[in-house]
């Protein structure tokens, strides 16, 4: 969709369904029409909301305590542990556009969701039983094992089965928990905006758990355990998903409804055309009242597209004006994308250095009770699942009243507000490293990993 029908629908005047009234663009499981009031909204979010806490529990089970895991029982050295892990994590994080491609071009959301699922489930169990095989012996006096071969590649197989069921779940699960709710119904366009709030908050409690009490069961119990509980977590969540298949709405698909290919054929269209001024379409269109001017005079150079290869408008366009617009989003994206990066680099330390950080500081909060290293990530979990809350219930409400608008804020002053506090809480990490560093060279410590520098943990969650 377009960024200019995401605007306008902001403003568009929302019905009241009457009674047996159905959902426009949406069928149930067996592809009939689906009544609104026995189907979609909270009760079929419940079930697509849970299948995501269980998936999240699962990734960050394995992604936040991964680089222990490495440096640990197979012996790599932090830096070799740190490049696998940010490979893979970043592997994980472009996979979801393949699953997107798929889920829009050929299976839909639903069963892209199940099958991924299922290639989840598999990953994870390769993954439990590679932490099953016997690691080569480790001399007490050396920092580093010659681990199994077979367990390594073992392992980085299930890795890489975890991303790419990770990367058919993570585009397909939220969208697919937003089709419950129309935005034609004055209810449900409301629900709409919570929908991603408790969504966050869910998810990030689930994220909690797993970090508060798979990283203790890992560093202290057993490895293959520690995996072992995400693959069950997400056998029932699958069971439970598909437990909601009788009431969820699924979104029709409709011919040409890829959004990549779309966006791809009206750059070739356009480039194809770069000769020619669409001037006459302009004063056309706009006559009709579906071209705002300002739009159409952004990016100019993409409204070649609407012409054909000789220069002339026909009847049947090479694209259409919504094609055109999505491109035209997706230039103004690019600001939004490269402001990110520089959050995306630094966010994946926390699963990496911070956790080696931490390993090296004193942790103990009671005589003979160590907190993992990695469960330090769950104070993020904390403080979104507060501030969620706090966002939901208290300031929308208020912004609601002030701006006039469903969502309070805009998601671009959302962005801007996190990237914002993202980088003063990165601020003050590097000014705790500066004093780490600090107080291990005072002691002498700096070349000696495996002591424990004087100095609580608790400096990193100031």
């Amino acid at each position: 969709m377009s960024i200019s029908n995401l605007s306008s629908s902001e403003t568009q005047e929302v019905r009241t369904p009457l009674l047996n009234d159905t959902v426009d663009d949406c069928v149930d499981y067996k592809g009939n029409p689906v009544c609104r009031y026995n189907s979609g909204g909270w009760r079929s979010a419940a079930f697509i909301i849970g299948v995501e806490v269980a998936e999240r529990f699962a990734y960050y089970g394995i992604s936040s305590n991964l680089i222990t895991y490495l440096t640990g029982p197979l012996g790599q050295s932090t830096v070799t542990a740190a490049k696998n892990v940010n490979v893979w994590s970043g592997t994980a994080s472009l996979l979801p556009l393949f699953g997107a491609f798929v889920a829009d071009s050929f299976l839909g959301r639903c069963r892209t969701i199940i099958i991924a699922s299922l290639i989840y489930i598999l990953g994870l169990g390769l993954l439990t039983l590679s932490a099953m095989l016997p690691t080569s012996d480790c001399q007490s006096d050396s920092m580093s094992c010659s681990s199994n071969t077979l367990q390594v590649i073992l392992l980085f197989i299930a890795l890489y089965l975890v991303a790419l069921g990770q990367g058919g779940h993570k585009p397909c699960v939220q969208a697919f928990g937003a089709d419950q709710f129309d935005r034609q119904d004055t209810k449900e366009y409301k629900s709409k905006s919570s929908f991603f709030n408790w969504w966050y908050f869910f998810m990030s409690s689930g994220i909690l758990v797993s970090l508060l009490v798979l990283t203790y069961i890992q560093d202290n119990l057993s490895w293959s355990l520690g995996f072992g509980i995400p693959c069950i977590m997400m056998i029932c969540a699958l069971i439970i998903f598909l437990l909601g298949s009788k009431k969820y709405r699924y979104s029709v698909k409709r011919e040409g409804n890829n959004a990549l290919l779309r966006i791809t054929r009206v750059f070739v269209a356009a480039f194809r055309n770069w000769r020619f001024t669409p001037s006459s379409i302009a004063s056309e269109e706009e006559g009709r009242g579906t071209v705002p001017h300002q739009s159409y005079e952004q990016f100019k150079f993409l409204n070649n597209a609407l012409l054909t290869t000789d220069g002339s408008k026909e009847d049947q366009k090479v694209c259409t004006f919504r094609d055109v617009e999505e491109a035209k989003a997706v230039l103004r994206l690019i600001p939004i994308w490269t402001t990110c990066l520089g959050y995306a680099i630094v966010f994946p330390q926390s699963s990496t250095f911070f956790v080696k950080q931490a390993a090296t500081m004193d942790r103990s909060i009671s005589p003979g009770f160590e907190i993992p290293a990695a469960s330090l990530e769950s104070f993020s979990s904390i403080s979104m699942i507060l501030c969620i809350a706090i966002y939901d219930r208290l300031f929308v409400p208020v912004a609601r009243a002030l701006t006039r608008k469903p969502s309070g804020i805009s998601m671009l002053q959302r962005i801007g507000t996190g990237m914002f506090l993202s980088a003063v809480s990165i601020a003050f990490a590097a000014l705790v490293e500066m004093k780490r560093l600090e107080i291990a060279q005072e002691s002498g410590l700096v070349n000696e990993p495996n002591v424990t520098v004087p100095m609580s943990v608790w400096w990193c969650r100031i």
